[in-house]
């Protein structure tokens, strides 16, 4: 191990052994705070975020990336922000020398041990942690969010959920003793072996990026590969580069700083006609892939890339069963902040509100299907009627996708009980914002509510019964998938029947959240995102198994 590998290892120690213990206790932990406040870091940090962005913008980023020819600029941000910063440009021809310089220094990587990677890695979140606000203006320009959710999911909370990985990326790595003396009795002397594993990495890892969640949904997948041994080549999505480029520059950095190969992380920026995810995936080099996207390209990748270990995070339908409640106005403004959070941009976002034609009990008496229709649009008008404060909920629509969804609302001839409308972002003028649409829908309408409307679209789904309702539920989630389900009941046995439900379709579950939990979010260290238990994904973060195929171990033994 390096001088400068141990001192990381050295630095962060007592940061990876607290991540280490949350993992297992599964309390609440954060090692990156959350709050962008001058209070916590610093008067100036913020200004001097801002404009390490704005010193990017308009400019070539300084990154090397071998087998690149030329450059290529496709981000566009949605709050009308020329961003006009070109990349390395990596076509099919590049490929080559791409995969040969990141296999170059895999042995070194291998051979500095687990302490090192592992410092390593912890460094890289540290520095990375030095450009948070840098970050946050880059997700906020490439993704959408609005800046505080920026900062905390796609800066804090990602930086937690990179730390979750290289934890468990740890605890697996260290499960088997580095070395061991084996006795087996007999007569006279025993039989006596000095036996020595050694974490073998699998090969390239690819991590293919998502626009929505550039850093949140592509940090632990990178750091799990990288601390267990594996060079990584990042793929970013076209319109979200400038967050892992910035992550790739960091990786670098410190691996050259350690005396190891900086070409063990490298960005493979493209231009979307370009198509080189699906010709680095089935590379026999590539060992293993994580991806977040669209069910189609998660599907042929699970496919076609037989020869790695692939992690998928596709769509899904999300779904809200409401029975009853003992807190209406807490539920409605509750379902409310979840629809219109990040404009329900979100693969945690609810979708599919189902409940009884008959209506609900409530702590405010019976509610029909309209009073709750009525209730969750009075909480979202409340929200959202100031444009100054809903634009930092909301935030930007990401692509047209959402925006011709949203049109196909309007045109579809259902009944919308809450319709969509244009905010005006204060500072950005030529801002995409959206509200959120309610659609009313019948359970008849199966070819409507079971597929995802990724965006701000939410249906209200009646149903005969609470029982259909859980039915429905099971059926849909076990068919498309979800990530995320909630109930409202405060009968114990519809309860049961959800949780029961919950766990027949392997989707994790919210009870009665009418405070400031919401659904469509997860905590690092305690929540699972995703379970790998159904369509919507094949793997969750983060868990043993999420990191464990990442890598082999291999023994050698010799007589003592």
């Amino acid at each position: 191990m390096s001088e400068e590998a141990q001192a990381y290892v050295d630095k962060h120690r007592t940061r990876l052994e607290e991540a280490v213990t949350a993992i297992a206790s599964r309390e609440y932990y954060s090692a990156f705070p959350e709050s962008p406040s001058p209070r916590v870091y610093g008067e100036s940090a913020a200004a001097d975020g801002k404009a390490a962005f704005e010193a990017l913008l308009g400019k070539e980023f300084p990154l090397q990336t071998p087998g690149a020819q030329g450059t290529v600029a496709t981000e566009k941000s949605p709050y009308g922000l020329p961003l006009d910063i070109s990349y390395p440009r990596v076509t099919g021809t590049g490929i080559d020398p791409l995969l040969a310089a990141s296999r170059r220094g895999m042995t070194d990587w291998r051979d500095a041990g687990i302490e090192a990677r592992v410092g390593v890695c912890l460094e890289i979140l540290d520095r990375l942690h030095a450009r948070i606000f840098e970050l946050a203006n880059a997700v906020m320009h490439t993704s959408g969010q609005a800046f505080v959710m920026a900062f905390q999911a796609g800066g804090a909370h990602a930086l937690d959920r990179a730390l979750e990985a290289i934890a468990y990326s740890y605890v697996e790595m260290t499960r088997v003793p580095a070395s061991v003396v084996w006795e087996k009795p007999g007569r006279g002397e025993p039989l006596r072996m000095e036996k020595t594993f050694t974490v073998v990495p699998r090969g390239v890892a690819l991590v293919i990026g998502c626009n929505t969640f550039p850093t949140w949904n592509s940090w632990p997948g990178l750091f799990a590969s990288l601390a267990t041994g594996n060079p990584v080549v990042v793929k970013p999505h076209p319109r979200a580069v400038l967050p892992l480029a910035i992550t790739v520059q960091v990786c670098r950095e410190v691996l050259a700083d350690a005396g190891l190969d900086p070409d063990l992380v490298t960005l493979a920026a493209e231009d979307p006609a370009d198509g080189i995810a699906a010709l680095l995936a089935v590379r026999p080099e590539v060992r293993i892939v994580d991806f977040t996207g669209s069910s189609a390209f998660g599907d042929w990748l699970e496919e076609h890339a037989r020869q790695a270990a692939v992690f998928t995070e596709k769509a899904g339908v999300n779904a809200v069963v409401i029975d009853s409640t003992d807190s209406y106005a807490g539920m409605c403004q509750n379902l409310a902040f979840s629809l219109a959070l990040y404009t329900g941009q979100m693969c945690t976002a609810p979708q599919n509100l189902y409940l009884p034609a008959g209506g609900i009990d409530t702590d405010g008496g019976r509610r029909s299907v309209e009073e709750v229709a009525a209730g969750i649009g009075a909480a979202l008008d409340k929200m959202l009627g100031d444009d100054a404060r809903a634009v930092e909920l909301l935030g930007g629509v990401v692509n047209d996708g959402v925006l011709e969804r949203l049109e196909a609302v309007d045109g579809s001839g259902r009944e919308v009980l809450t319709a969509s409308r244009a905010v005006t972002h204060p500072s950005y003028p030529d801002a995409v914002v959206r509200t959120p649409a309610l659609v009313r829908l019948d359970a008849a309408d199966t070819e409507t509510y079971e597929q995802e409307c990724f965006g701000p679209v939410g249906y209200l789904i009646t149903t005969p019964s609470s029982a259909d309702s859980i039915e429905i539920f099971r059926r849909t989630t076990t068919e498309q998938g979800a990530m995320t389900a909630a109930v409202y009941s405060t009968d114990p046995e519809v309860t049961a029947a959800m949780r029961a439900a919950a766990l027949d379709a392997g989707v994790a579950l919210s009870e009665n959240l009418t405070g400031a939990i919401f659904v469509n979010q997860s905590a690092a260290f305690s929540d699972f995102h995703g379970t790998g238990a159904n369509p919507a994904a094949n793997a969750t973060f983060t868990d043993g198994a999420y990191v464990a195929s990442r890598f082999r171990f291999v023994q050698s033994r010799r007589h003592i």
